[in-house]
């Protein structure tokens, strides 16, 4: 019998009920949910839906609370217009009715393009919502106006780039196959706070399998904590390391040349590159110890059944994309491709099939105009003419589900581009952000409870649709209405603006080829995992001759193909220096989410404030002591942070946990102040966690 995803509990009133859903976050879970829904406006307690073998009932401490959050007094109710400076906040900004605030924003946007052309607006939107209707309509309005387009490189184009040089297309070992690993990497990952699935999996494998776990990662992350091996070596310098460990697996005979014969396309020259790539070399490059890489490349190399689950924290380098290729090398050396419970995972998206023409409005795209980084909106805003060319300048905004003013790379330089007296601004969010506190008009979302969507996975196999389960908070409104109003008053055409949400999730599954929407809600999904042989590329990696690349065609993949090796190797990074001598990592908290649940009480309290993690030793040479208010510098500015010593790392590294709004700080100044907007080789990309400062004195 189908579940039509509500059902009663039976431990309350009757009329309590349990529905399920699907959380809309920026993490490659994409959890299936079920959500106590006490009456029409307000829910309960929010847990992993049983009937989904990838959530399997599980889900983090942050969307467990989610009541905290949709019913947070905080939450934006009406739309509002600014009065007073920017950046103040609430207090600068009154009411105003929908009508006339989507009037304005209409009239602003039609003004600047009428001043300078329609590539003088830059509709601005992420992931905020991975909602496919929710987060990517804003495409349709884009492309049908003519506004300058967006190139998306937050967060995965260095680790896109890195898996398609080797692998050619993104798909690999299900996750549900740990239940069959002896050995599971986890490289560049730190699921105990981030993805707390994958870690019950593994969990699973070790109870059942005695399954070892290994991390790599700079600093003792909780995943770390509990892993039988880690290896916390120099951020950046992980090529290095999966080169030593590649040299010990040819020279000890744990290669299978049988597999590299046939499945891949250089295995001689790579064996011959990696002669002088030794664990010594590695060593004085990663700061591990020659013994601890060669232990790692012996319990790799001898366990066929071994699982590596690349993260992307490693990518957020500009050397990402080759580190990145570098590790996926590992399993195509020992074959451990051919076993169940063996391989790789970076991405399933490929699986999913989707027709997103409608949505997207794909079918009025004009590639002649032009594309401005999003990691760059600092330069952008501030007139670069790297980025803008021989276009205008960008005077109008219209921002979606993301954050800008936090979470973008150099924001200092964000935040002055933002404070331009010629810039409009209106930002569509559900608390005021400090990007929606920059903004001239605010307009109040919805959260994923309380409208429809369909969401694919990065990390499972299975396509999801969501049905509304409570009404909006206040007069909060869906994304994909507020875009269809703003098209309306704007003379936009296109069959998408006069569709529901459902009606776009319906007309989509339909022309993919796959069940409609009331089918996949009603069945919790649909899995499209692909076949074992597919998964496991035992049919041939995503190349016409079918073989693996050790030696990647980086030319045809970006500008800067040429800055990138020719077979796996440690190329450069920002380097310490006797004037910044520490490396700075910058990785998620575990009660955040990039800047979103940086607003919830128990988020708060359990992270406490932002704080720089320091190598007692390096703490106690610069004369600070636990507690100290210190100063992180380099080019791009100083932040005031406190800083707490911390054994589980190396010397001459930092790590600064979560983006914290800007106020955290005890000047105001967030972590990205430090944080490079340069892109990424060969495509671009932030490189997040490439960065070196000095700590001096506050």
């Amino acid at each position: 019998m189908p579940d039509t995803g509500v059902s009663p509990r039976s431990d309350q009133a009757a009329s309590v009920t349990t529905v399920r859903s699907v959380c809309p976050h920026d993490c490659p879970s994409t959890c299936a949910l079920s959500v106590e829904r006490l009456d029409e406006r307000r829910i309960g307690r929010v847990r992993g839906w049983e009937g989904n073998d990838y959530t399997a009932g599980v889900v983090c401490a942050k969307v467990g609370r989610y009541a905290e959050r949709v019913h947070h007094p905080d939450r934006l109710a009406t739309p509002l217009r600014r009065v007073g400076e920017r950046g103040v906040g609430r207090a600068a900004y009154v009411p105003m009715a929908w009508g006339d605030a989507l009037d304005e924003v209409a009239e602003r946007l039609t003004r600047a393009a009428q001043r300078y052309g329609s590539e003088t607006v830059w509709p601005y939107f992420y992931a905020g919502t991975m909602g496919l209707v929710q987060r990517d309509g804003i495409e349709r309005l884009r492309h049908v106006m003519k506004y300058s387009r967006q190139y998306s490189t937050i967060c995965v184009t260095l680790a896109d780039a890195g898996w398609l040089a080797g692998a050619g297309v993104r798909r690999g070992t299900d996750a549900r196959e740990i239940a069959d690993s002896d050995v599971i990497v986890v490289w560049g990952g730190n699921p105990v706070s981030t993805q707390v699935n994958l870690m019950s999996h593994i969990a699973g494998a070790r109870k059942k399998r005695g399954a070892k776990l290994v991390v790599v990662d700079p600093y003792r992350t909780p995943t770390a904590e509990v892993a039988d091996m880690h290896l916390a070596l120099r951020p950046g310098t992980d090529a290095a390391l999966a080169c030593a460990v590649m040299h010990v697996l040819f020279k000890e005979g744990f290669a299978d040349r049988a597999y590299m014969a046939r499945y891949t396309d250089a295995p001689e020259a790579l064996e011959a590159h990696l002669v002088t790539r030794d664990p010594a070399w590695a060593a004085a490059i990663t700061g591990l110890s020659v013994d601890a890489i060669v232990a790692f490349a012996r319990l790799y190399g001898a366990t066929k059944r071994s699982y590596l689950r690349v993260g992307y924290g490693f990518s957020r380098a500009r050397n990402g994309a080759s580190s990145v290729h570098a590790v996926a090398c590992l399993p195509a050396v020992t074959g451990a491709w051919t076993v169940r419970g063996g391989g790789a995972l970076y991405a399933n998206s490929a699986l999913y099939t989707l027709d997103r023409t409608l949505i997207q409005g794909l079918d009025v795209l004009d590639p002649s105009i032009r594309q401005l980084d999003q990691s760059r909106i600092g330069p952008v805003l501030t007139g670069d003419r790297r980025d803008l060319g021989d276009g205008p300048p960008v005077t109008a905004l219209f921002i979606q589900n993301t954050n800008p003013v936090v979470v973008c790379p150099e924001s200092a330089l964000v935040r002055d581009g933002f404070l331009r007296d010629d810039l409009f601004t209106c930002v569509h969010e559900q608390f005021m952000t400090d990007t929606a506190a920059m903004a001239d008009i605010v307009l109040p979302a919805t959260t994923f409870l309380e409208h429809d969507d369909i969401y694919t996975a990065s990390g499972h196999t299975v396509l999801q649709v969501a049905r509304k389960v409570i009404e909006p908070y206040g007069d909060a409104r869906e994304n994909h209405w507020v875009v269809c109003e703003l098209a309306r008053r704007l003379g936009a055409e296109h069959p998408g603006f006069a569709m529901t949400a459902w009606e776009h999730v319906d007309a989509m599954l339909k022309t993919s080829g796959y069940p409609d929407a009331a089918t996949l809600y009603e069945n919790g999904g649909q899995d499209c995992a692909a076949p074992f042989a597919d998964a496991h590329f035992l049919n041939g990696f995503g190349f016409p001759d079918g073989k693996f690349r050790f030696r990647p065609d980086w030319a045809s993949m970006g500008p800067d193909g040429d800055k990138l090796p020719a077979l796996p190797d440690q190329i450069g990074f920002d380097a310490a220096t006797p004037e910044r001598p520490f490396r700075m990592v910058v990785p998620p908290a575990r009660s955040f989410l990039n800047s979103t649940f940086t607003e919830t009480p128990t988020g708060r309290g359990r992270e406490s404030r932002p704080t720089v993690l320091v190598h007692p030793a390096d703490l106690a040479a610069l004369g600070f002591s636990d507690g100290d208010l210190v100063r992180l510098v380099n080019a791009r500015g100083n932040v005031a942070i406190h800083a707490k010593p911390f054994e589980g790392l190396q010397r001459g590294v930092v790590i600064v946990e979560g983006i914290w709004h800007n106020g955290a700080f005890v000047e105001g100044r967030g972590i990205n102040t430090l944080t490079t907007a340069e892109p990424g080789w060969p495509r671009g990309g932030a490189a997040f966690h490439d960065t070196s400062v000095a700590i001096v004195a506050a």
